[in-house]
């Protein structure tokens, strides 16, 4: 009720201890913190908050408009109402180095488990789309350097994200790939988001040149086939993320409501696909929130009135 019952502190240090298991984390993207409740609910190891997901809630295209306060609000709203940790899309860092140690305290705060930073050059824009341009490696090292310099608590995860791959192309690129993962593991990097990966050969290409976690993102009409968690944990991938799939699902669902309402005058039709009341209710814990009111609300007002 109200909130996780663990602490911040306990869900990231559970959160390495799973990454150390050896068995792949599957991290669906929550649109809102009663997306995340479900994800809890339905049994995977964490909830992923994509900067695109946040981007299109504000109604934006996702080439980095959103800002730190906006995220970090929106992510701590998210990780409040589970006990699963939370990975939080942290596009380029917002700003400078100094300004990405900020980011790393700001989401402490918020929180979650970890973030990753990316080394696209601002505007950025979505991974799997074509024309991306990455800053130098210098620049990419300083961004993951700050982080770490900026880190808190030691179990706060800062993974590092390298959108060279779709670059350059072809066997160069993921040549440039496999130096960059190093390179920022070196910097002080605790795992790796190689975004982009065309085949399961490139992931393990990524698995053998680093000894922290690798991350796949396995979005829908992107530059990666879609492949599943046994195919991504038998090359070695520690993580998986589903960023924009529960929001594509539910967009794609509101839009079909409001075809036919517009058709066919009421949702009569659509019933039977919705969520009804009393799973809502029962998602929310309902009850527990009236129990817990006729607990503390209990005295009787009748004869406290003054003359």
């Amino acid at each position: 009720m109200l909130q996780s019952t663990l602490p911040p502190h306990e869900k990231r240090a559970a959160f390495r201890a799973a990454l150390a298991s050896g068995k792949l984390l599957r991290l669906p993207g929550a649109f809102n913190p009663l997306s995340a409740q479900l994800i809890q609910e339905k049994g995977f190891e964490g909830v992923y908050v994509s900067g695109a997901v946040l981007s299109a809630d504000l109604g934006l295209p996702d080439i980095g408009l959103t800002t730190l306060t906006e995220v970090s609000q929106r992510a701590g709203q998210i990780a409040r109402v589970t006990d699963l940790p939370t990975l939080v899309d942290a596009d380029t860092g917002f700003g400078e180095p100094m300004n990405v140690a900020r980011t790393v305290q700001l989401m402490e705060d918020a929180g979650v488990a970890g973030i990753h930073i990316e080394d696209q050059v601002n505007p950025k824009r979505c991974g799997h789309l074509d024309g991306k341009e990455v800053v130098d490696e210098s620049t990419a090292l300083k961004r993951i350097a700050a982080a770490a310099a900026g880190r808190r608590d030691a179990n706060f995860l800062i993974m590092a994200r390298t959108d060279i791959r779709g670059v350059a192309g072809g066997e160069q690129g993921l040549r440039d790939a496999v130096d960059r993962a190093k390179a920022l593991v070196d910097a002080g990097a605790d795992a790796i988001f190689p975004e982009a990966m065309a085949t399961l050969e490139e992931f393990a290409a990524i698995r053998a040149a680093v000894d922290v976690p690798v991350l796949a993102n396995m979005t829908e009409f992107g530059k990666s086939e879609l492949f599943t968690v046994e195919q991504l944990a038998s090359v070695g991938v520690n993580l998986v993320i589903f960023p924009v799939s529960l929001l594509r699902l539910a967009m794609g669902a509101a839009e079909r409501g409001l075809d036919a309402l517009a058709a066919e005058g009421s949702l009569q039709s659509q019933v039977p696909s919705m969520q009804t009341r009393a799973r809502l209710y029962e998602l929310v814990d309902y009850s527990g929130y009236s129990e817990f009111d006729a607990g503390i609300f209990t005295f009787d007002l009748t004869n406290n009135r003054q003359a």
